[in-house]
């Protein structure tokens, strides 16, 4: 809705109201990644999310999505869809107060988009969300990504809160110290056996495989680094999932740096201080009772199992 006011020259001024419904329908869309899915998730017709969309894009005067598969937003589209999770915030907190938040009493249920890294998703995260989720009615959407990028989904309003490790606030976001995710460079004995006879050296690291996350992990290149070698000319195997990573380095596909909680004693330490990822907990600057509860059941599993900052 446009409406216009005079400001103290006398000059009319125009300012836009955005509804609400045309905020969640591009969040939706951008969710769903096309205007059919977020269809079948809003219960309306195609054609009903092309006009909202249509809408909200002559009220803005912008184009607020990408029609590519899957859709994007474009910077218009990010504000609309951070508006719109913090107006389903609030709303599930608003209800709660009225004392018809229960999942016994039917509420309806909210999504929480959440960031967070491969390797605590693997070793800790998982165990403070599903307290959440037993205590509340809440769909959790988590995007997995590495800990340099994740509070990137934050700012652009894709998730509500992220693991990061960035100490620095986005915009309107706040940040508390989680603690230190330490890794130790491991390998199965028979991979020692076979590459290391004489012990590990820089000469071996040149020519011995390791195994890499994904294109974007820099700690195992950062730790042959830190001993002179330069890690472009040596062979790696990319395993891109936490899980699948350390069953790679057991099976002697390769050394690679594994997180502590999942060491074991069919690994051997190949030697050498561990590497340190400081981590923090990026929500919005927003006074949600459910964003707050959810850092706080966060804060404590982290204090149990990370090192200290």
């Amino acid at each position: 809705m446009r409406a216009s006011e005079q400001n103290c020259t006398g000059i009319s001024l125009a300012y836009v109201r955005i509804d609400a419904q045309l905020a969640a329908t591009v969040a939706a869309v951008i969710d769903e990644g096309s205007f059919d899915a977020a269809a079948r998730r809003l219960h309306v017709t195609p054609s009903a999310i092309s006009q909202r969309i249509k809408t909200v894009e002559q009220q803005l005067g912008r184009v607020v999505v990408v029609r590519s598969k899957p859709v994007r937003p474009t910077e218009a589209g990010e504000a609309l869809v951070r508006l719109a999770r913090q107006v389903e915030l609030l709303e599930h907190d608003a209800v709660a107060a009225f004392g018809l938040g229960s999942a016994e009493g039917g509420a309806a249920r909210i999504r929480i988009p959440l960031a967070v890294n491969a390797d605590s998703l693997a070793t800790w995260f998982l165990a403070p969300i599903s307290r959440i989720a037993r205590r509340h009615p809440i769909d959790v959407d988590l995007h997995r990504d590495d800990q340099n990028y994740t509070a990137r989904l934050l700012e652009s309003g894709e998730v509500m809160a992220a693991v990061t490790s960035e100490s620095d606030p986005v915009g309107g976001s706040m940040v508390t110290p989680l603690g230190v995710l330490e890794y130790r460079p491991m390998a199965s004995a028979e991979y020692l056996q076979r590459w290391f006879p004489d012990g590990v050296t820089a000469d071996g690291l040149r020519s011995a495989p390791f195994v890499d996350f994904d294109r974007r992990d820099t700690l195992q290149h950062d730790w042959l680094r830190d001993r002179g070698v330069e890690p472009w000319s040596v062979p790696r195997h990319y395993v891109p999932a936490s899980h699948d990573f350390s069953q790679a380095v057991r099976l002697g596909l390769g050394w690679g740096l594994i997180p502590v909680p999942q060491t074991s004693d069919d690994l051997v330490d190949i030697g050498g201080p561990p590497t340190r990822i400081a981590l923090y907990w990026q929500q919005w600057n927003l006074r949600s009772r459910l964003l707050d509860e959810i850092a706080a059941e966060v804060g404590d599993e982290a204090r149990r199992v990370l090192a200290p900052l």
